[in-house]
């Protein structure tokens, strides 16, 4: 990701109502300046995105297709279109509004790339011409989108993602790929269909939507562009990136004088019959995550429960019904099952645990049992859940469908409800506090599609509250470790189809051995 302009807008997401303010209070700042010479956010943003157009493109007088929709998205469409012409580019423009209803910015940005030669076409031309495209550019639809895009556009869109597609064609959205929900990172309707872009540059500031959910496959790269407004224009905001840069400072070198009492210990309680797996491999993320002591505490109602794991010994494993939970950080719910007994465990692990992560069926627990969430909510000390979105539509007694509808609102509601950290896993997990700031994770890929790897993330997680960090923290980094160790992974060629929840582990020691380097 890359940034043009104030360099911490980049890694602050906003809303659509908060990019809509920001643009307001530019615009009025310019009408007051009463410089004609200024230039317009319109003419900065064709600007921003021509720069970035020509680094996208491998040769002079490339052939770029530019889609230019009704409104002041179609403008910057107009700008970016003239000033790539006047580099000697061969530019073909597919208008997809009326003249007569553009904004006069718009109306003098298409007037610029008409004098600069631009070639305006409609869809009967453009189903004439080879399609030895060097770039398409799509300036549809911004942020204003309403309702799905339909008809002759909904045919356009398909058609121009089949064709980049097919021929590797880069494609740059401007502001947001056409027909994606900026807020939401959902594409817009039921039925909708988003244009498919291996570029996108953000108008603005960054926004919420391009990070999470299908955004992630929608927007391609990211690159922002600020338009030279200055910075103390952009509120602080709620939301933000969770990157690696982020997190610098929070993991601190090891001292030498310390011990292994000194990170923490951690018990591990799950492993119903047939599941006991999921237990261990949280036990063994939590000891390459550096916790001090690991237990991992099989119910007693599991026959022939392991009393040791052959791999990694420095386990240790006790019945949880006889540990006491006071002074120690407690991981539940990886395979724990749903049964009477369990749920007097998790009872006491919500009423004593000196930190908390919910993971897996602790959290099915919670959801059908209202007491369990009422005693959950109620405590002062750190917890962490990390629920997939069916836990989460279980949490909020809604569904699956209208909780990756939004997936911001739904962390939300989530952690002001439990008065927890929540982390919602998923593509650009969303790690969200009680009092609504969240941070949306940029790591990650399909590799983690896999059984084990939310087993892996509660034990990371539990070892790093463990160490001293806050529940924040600790679902940070650990979201951002685990995930970057698949996108690792991946690099190398291990995955995504076929990878591993046990190869992470390694990983991920790697990574946040990597994060307490000055």
């Amino acid at each position: 990701m890359q940034t043009m302009g104030n360099q911490d807008s980049v890694y602050r997401v906003y809303s659509v109502a908060e990019i809509r303010a920001i643009e307001t209070d530019a615009l009025a700042m310019q009408a007051d300046a009463g410089n004609a010479d200024t230039m317009s956010l319109m003419q900065k943003a064709g600007l921003a995105a021509a720069h970035l157009a020509a680094e996208l493109l491998t040769q002079a007088h490339a052939k770029i297709l530019v889609l230019a929709g009704p409104g002041n998205n179609g403008g910057d469409a107009f700008e970016v279109a003239a000033l790539l012409s006047a580099q000697g580019h061969v530019v073909h423009v597919l208008q997809c509004g009326e003249t007569a209803n553009y904004s006069s910015d718009a109306l003098s940005s298409r007037h610029k790339a008409q004098a600069q030669h631009v070639q305006f076409i409609d869809t009967a031309i453009l189903a004439t011409l080879p399609a030895d495209w060097a770039l398409i550019i799509d300036g549809l639809f911004g942020i204003g989108l309403k309702q799905a895009p339909e008809g002759s556009i909904a045919s356009l869109i398909r058609d121009i993602n089949k064709l980049a597609a097919e021929l590797a064609i880069p494609l740059l959205a401007l502001d947001v790929p056409s027909g994606l929900n900026a807020d939401t990172g959902q594409v817009t309707g039921a039925d909708g269909i988003a244009v498919c872009a291996t570029h996108t540059i953000s108008f603005i500031g960054n926004k919420t939507g391009l990070h999470t959910g299908a955004g992630r496959d929608y927007a391609g790269e990211v690159s922002v562009a600020t338009l030279d407004i200055p910075a103390n224009f952009f509120p602080p905001g709620k939301a933000r990136l969770n990157t690696a840069a982020s997190l610098k400072g929070i993991l601190q070198p090891r001292k030498q004088n310390s011990h292994k009492g000194s990170y923490g210990d951690v018990i591990i309680i799950g492993g119903a019959s047939g599941m006991v797996g999921a237990a261990i491999l949280a036990a063994r993320a939590a000891q390459f995550s550096g916790a001090g002591r690991i237990y991992c505490g099989i119910p007693g109602v599991i026959p022939l429960a392991p009393s040791y794991d052959s791999l990694h010994p420095e386990i240790m494993f006790r019945s949880p019904e006889d540990m006491d939970f006071h002074n120690h950080h407690v991981v539940i719910g990886p395979g724990l099952g749903t049964s009477a007994s369990v749920q007097a465990l998790l009872t006491k692990a919500i009423k004593s645990a000196k930190t908390l992560v919910v993971d897996a069926d602790a959290l099915n627990l919670i959801a059908a049992d209202a007491a369990l969430a009422h005693l959950l909510a109620a405590r002062t000390a750190a917890s962490v859940l990390t629920p997939h979105p069916l836990e989460a539509a279980r949490l909020l007694q809604q569904g699956v469908a209208e909780v990756q509808a939004d997936r911001l609102l739904a962390a939300r509601k989530l952690a002001q409800q439990l008065n927890t950290v929540v982390v919602l896993k998923g593509s650009g997990s969303i790690i969200c506090e009680a009092n609504g700031d969240l941070s949306i994770n940029t790591t990650g890929n399909p590799a983690l599609a896999s059984g084990g790897t939310g087993d892996v993330l509660a034990g990371v997680t539990g070892a790093l509250l463990a160490q001293g960090c806050t529940a924040a923290e600790a679902a940070r980094i650990a979201v951002w470790a685990h995930a970057y160790a698949a996108d690792e992974l991946v690099a190398q060629g291990v995955g995504p189809i076929g990878l591993t929840a046990s190869e992470l582990l390694p990983v991920i020691r790697q990574n946040l051995n990597l994060l307490t380097k000055r």
